[in-house]
């Protein structure tokens, strides 16, 4: 089988509805800590998540997944910082290199904009993108058992982070 290559850039205003359908497309309770989306949606692009905190992933002119970076908090104190909230790939493009092409793409642009250090968190039962994450270098710096409560479960909220100054 060929796979398409993957492309990664800033997203653009213009990528609101794309992103909306996959974020929507995506939704599973296995990283999910809101709800299921439901009509009427809310654009993807607000005053908090605006279009230069995501990188896209693109194969044939088509959003197949993204990574939104920003810094943890406003505190001078933290911006060395850069803090992953999403990771997102398309169903179809998983298993394909393209969810840890957007997170390499986003440490490097991370260290561009002067970083020395990434952090996440990710649900304890999120075994798929704990793996993909820990061989990108993230280690397991703290969890917090039992905090979120997710259909019924308590699940574990676990930190990572890792050096952006070792390769």
């Amino acid at each position: 089988m060929i796979v398409p290559e993957t492309l990664i850039r800033t997203a653009e205003r213009a990528d609101d509805a794309a992103l909306a359908e996959l974020d929507r497309a995506a939704w599973s309770p296995l990283h999910a800590v809101l709800p299921a989306p439901e009509p009427p949606y809310e654009p993807f692009f607000d005053e908090r998540h605006i279009p230069g905190d995501y990188l896209l992933a693109v194969r044939e002119e088509e959003v197949v997944g993204y990574i939104r970076v920003v810094p943890p908090t406003r505190l001078a104190a933290t911006a060395h910082v850069r803090q992953i909230q999403g990771l997102v790939v398309a169903e179809a493009a998983r298993g394909h290199g393209v969810g840890r092409a957007l997170l390499r793409a986003a440490m490097d642009k991370a260290r561009a904009d002067g970083a020395v250090r990434m952090t996440l968190r990710v649900l304890g039962h999120n075994a798929p993108a704990r793996a993909l994450y820990a061989s990108e270098g993230f280690a397991v710096e703290g969890v917090l058992p039992g905090e979120m409560f997710l259909a019924g479960e308590y699940v574990d909220d676990v930190l990572m982070g890792r050096s952006l100054t070792l390769r």
